[in-house]
């Protein structure tokens, strides 16, 4: 039978995808300021994007052949109060996305699965390369183009009934499959999430400055965490969701009932205190399988040894 995309789509869902959307494999004018992102220094420490900017500009020196790109969206928003709404102060906050299992791991599967379908539905011979946010390609702007949403002020893709927290995964493909319309800007004047970030890392809107976004200085960051930051990160000790917990279009989201993505008990609602008395091996034990072996132990370490020095500094006299 000759592959076609109301198929590929069908077969995505039954696999666990919650969106699935084609966009020509193009060059995509918009993906021309990421090199002038890099050369702001946005980055940070980021160097792996600077030694692939020309990759992802177009797609097509990923995979010369590529005629299509199927965008998949995952949704990771489980049943959980999201952080803005916890009083606690002396709870571990974590950016839900890495509460559960290691998504490359999960959703590699899951594409796995897709492509060795799509391969037999095909019947002939074609050339395809899968990423879950490990390739060098600008998926949100495939996204967009796939009309899987579009992409906010706060530079996440946001789709209008599932919200913004979503994995996005990505087939490359050589076959040529019917494109989707692309995803319009819904965002209006709403600058709820340039307006909450704690560290006033947006340069603009939909331009992240990654260097003052406290995700970037809690997991990308290699050395200290400056202290000029340390008030900022409150008790975050892995992420943030900040920009993406305030946003209009997840106030109603839908929640995943998915267990690949449900809160590791070790994590789930945890104490600043308790989660620092643990010993390695307990925190590594926690971690195995998890998106937040990234950091390691000694990373999680670094980020908690910040959070208590700020609690210290702060119960002094005149702090």
């Amino acid at each position: 039978m000759s592959l076609t995309a109301l198929a590929v789509k069908a077969r995505a869902r039954e696999l666990g995808f919650d969106l699935c959307g084609v966009a020509a494999a193009d060059r995509v004018p918009e993906l021309t300021h990421f090199t002038d992102w890099i050369a702001r220094g946005y980055a940070g420490e980021m160097h792996y994007l600077a030694r692939t900017a020309d990759k992802r500009t177009d797609v097509r020196r990923v995979l010369p052949s590529a005629r299509s790109v199927i965008v998949l969206g995952t949704l990771y928003n489980v049943d959980r109060p999201y952080s803005t709404e916890i009083a606690d102060t002396q709870r571990a906050l974590i950016s839900r996305y890495a509460w559960g299992d290691d998504y490359h791991q999960v959703i590699g599967r899951r594409l796995d699965a897709l492509v060795a379908w799509m391969r037999e539905a095909h019947g002939e011979a074609f050339d395809a390369r899968a990423y879950v946010d490990t390739g060098p390609v600008q998926e949100r702007a495939f996204a967009q183009r796939a009309g899987l949403g579009w992409i906010g002020k706060n530079t996440c893709l946001i789709h209008p009934g599932l919200g913004s927290f979503l994995f996005l995964s990505e087939v490359i493909c050589s076959v040529a499959l019917a494109p989707d319309e692309a995803g319009l800007d819904r965002c209006g004047t709403c600058t709820l999430c340039l307006d909450a970030c704690p560290t006033g890392a947006f340069a603009g809107p939909g331009v992240l400055d990654a260097r003052r976004c406290l995700s970037y200085l809690t997991i990308e960051l290699k050395g200290p965490i400056p202290e000029e930051w340390h008030e900022a990160i409150g008790s975050r000790v892995y992420g943030c969701d900040i920009c993406q917990e305030v946003c209009p279009w997840n106030q109603a989201a839908p929640r995943s009932g998915d267990p690949a993505w449900q809160p590791r008990p070790a994590f789930d609602g945890v104490a600043i205190g308790e989660l620092a008395s643990r010993s390695d091996e307990e925190l590594r034990a926690a971690m195995k399988g998890s998106a937040m072996k990234r950091t390691g132990v000694g990373g999680l370490r670094r980020t908690l040894d910040a959070i208590q020095r700020q609690a210290h500094r702060t119960a002094a006299p005149g702090g």
